[in-house]
């Protein structure tokens, strides 16, 4: 039987796999791998086949259309007329929008980017040692825990 849980690497990881030691797992029915993070920087612009959520485009174009109704209705009382004054607006609110968003994404990015590795620690035991294990590894906050027969 094989037991196979996630975790963040951390101390309690270590923790965990002591006290399996302690509970006659041996060693050699232990493995941790740990993942590697990815090194590709996020996408700017999102294609028909890879979205990752992030679009720089929808805040700028709600910012554009703001500016731009604003820009129309005060062109009746300006000069150059509401149409000058509503493409005046739009890319003024699209601009803003834009330029905004990365501001977000950026420190989105500084953020997310202290998160730990993640480490899938398999376990192989006997099914009675089953119930032992999977409270040792709840014990040690495991994210998630899968056993397989």
């Amino acid at each position: 039987m094989h037991v196979v849980a996630s975790f963040e690497y951390s101390t309690e990881l270590e923790l965990a796999i002591q006290k399996l030691h302690e509970a006659g797992v041996n060693e050699e029915n232990i493995i941790a791998i740990p993942l590697d993070k990815s090194v590709d920087k996020p996408q700017l612009f999102d294609t028909i086949h890879h979205s990752d959520g992030k679009s720089i485009l929808d805040v700028g174009l709600i910012f554009g259309c703001i500016f731009m109704l604003l820009g129309s209705i005060y062109g009746f009382i300006l000069q150059w007329g509401p149409v000058i004054w509503g493409l005046i607006g739009l890319i003024f609110g699209l601009t803003i929008g834009i330029l905004l968003k990365l501001l977000i994404i950026k420190n989105e990015g500084k953020m997310t980017n202290k998160k730990c590795t993640e480490v899938f620690l398999a376990v192989r035991c006997k099914e009675s040692q089953l119930e032992t294990i999977k409270s040792i590894l709840f014990k040690h906050y495991a994210l998630g825990i899968g056993c397989t027969i």
